[in-house]
């Protein structure tokens, strides 16, 4: 499996995948399949924008041409808030689950973020219950420092959703 960054010519493999992780496992993201579908191909460019500084960063994990899974970082731009970086859009396709891409590609993604001046912290968000990707991040160093209740709704069900948080340089 090889980790890069994504670039704007990766756009069409990237929205393919993530529609399909919208759709298998709608209780994980908060965007539907729909809302995604709908936007342009233009919106999926500028989300992989190539630039060293660039607000949000996706990384992919390839086998061979085939791009099996994805994650990004979502740098915070307000004054205040600058030293944090949310991840975003962890998806790893079946077909590779089990092999270690999915830390592959929280590892980049934390070593992206230790090389933003600033950045001490990376953020997430994981659905209360879904142990997988709970166990996955806490073996990349995530803790849980709460739980929204009633985070999003699919269909008639409200899930929670648990907050992580990880150091990526030493704290001042």
């Amino acid at each position: 499996m090889t980790i890069r960054r994504l670039a704007p010519a990766d756009a069409t493999a990237y929205r393919a995948l993530m529609l399909a992780a919208y759709a298998r496992h709608p209780d994980a993201f908060t965007s539907t399949p729909a809302e995604r579908a709908a936007l342009p191909l233009s919106w999926w460019e500028q989300r992989l924008d190539p630039s060293p500084r660039a607000e949000q960063v996706v990384f992919g994990a390839f086998d061979g041409d085939t791009l099996e899974g994805a994650a990004g970082l979502l740098f915070q731009s307000r004054e205040k808030a600058r030293h944090k970086a949310d991840l975003f859009g962890m998806y790893v396709a079946p077909s590779a689950r089990g092999a270690g891409t999915g830390r592959q590609l929280v590892q980049a993604l934390l070593h992206e973020a230790a090389g933003r001046e600033g950045v001490k912290i990376v953020q997430l968000t994981v659905t209360e219950g879904n142990t997988a990707a709970r166990t996955l991040y806490e073996r990349c160093g995530f803790e849980p420092f709460g739980v929204e209740p009633y985070a999003v709704v699919v269909g008639t069900a409200y899930l929670s959703k648990v907050h992580m948080w990880r150091a990526v340089a030493a704290l001042d």
